[in-house]
């Protein structure tokens, strides 16, 4: 059974680089490229950007007067965001290191770079400024709360749930008593084995 699991989370895996491959063909198909993860449009292509761009006013002036009403209430979701990443943080660089995982970079999960898209204008810049640092932060959130969880506690669930985390499939399942102590054990030496050597 085990290894059926295990064999399934390798066709994932490849699934997701096949999937990444895809992506790399469609960066060369709209002329950029990343070097040292910043995005490079070739020349042409920043010109047609600038081109197809809304004006800040057109778009204003275009936009259903709900939506501009309610443009306060999402991003006042911002002090809520910044307080989880202050804590996230706290709590990162506090417990980690006693439990022995490997930290989680920020910069795997949050990413700035639609401000490089010619043709938004400054107010869809910012809200995708916004919706980055948001689900950015939420992802990066929910892999340190995944690797709290292989820590503390590696069970899967006894009914299934959408969306679980990449570390779930690996938890020993529900009701398995015998298994229980030994999986939580392997599980966590898998967790100092991520840490960097040094």
């Amino acid at each position: 059974m085990a290894s059926s699991v295990e064999d399934l989370i390798e066709r994932i895996r490849v699934l997701e680089d096949d999937l990444e491959e895809v992506f790399e063909q469609r960066r060369t198909e709209f002329a950029y490229e990343l070097k040292n993860r910043r995005v490079v449009f070739e020349q042409a292509a920043r010109k047609r950007h600038r081109e197809l761009r809304t004006r800040l006013l057109t778009y204003l002036k275009g936009a259903r007067l709900a939506v501009v009403l309610t443009a306060p209430v999402i991003y006042a979701g911002i002090v809520p965001f910044v307080l989880l990443d202050l804590f996230v943080s706290l709590y990162q660089a506090v417990c980690f290191p006693v439990y022995r995982i490997a930290r989680v970079p920020r910069g795997d999960y949050i990413a700035f770079d639609r401000h490089a898209l010619a043709y938004l204008n400054g107010l869809e810049k910012l809200n995708c400024l916004y919706c980055s640092y948001a689900n950015g932060l939420i992802a990066w959130t929910r892999e340190i709360a995944a690797r709290t969880e292989q820590y503390w506690c590696p069970i899967k669930h006894a009914r299934k749930l959408d969306g679980v985390h990449t570390r779930y499939a690996g938890f020993v399942d529900y009701g398995d008593a015998e298994r229980y102590r030994e999986g939580l054990r392997e599980l966590r030496a898998r967790l100092e084995a991520e840490r960097p050597a040094g």
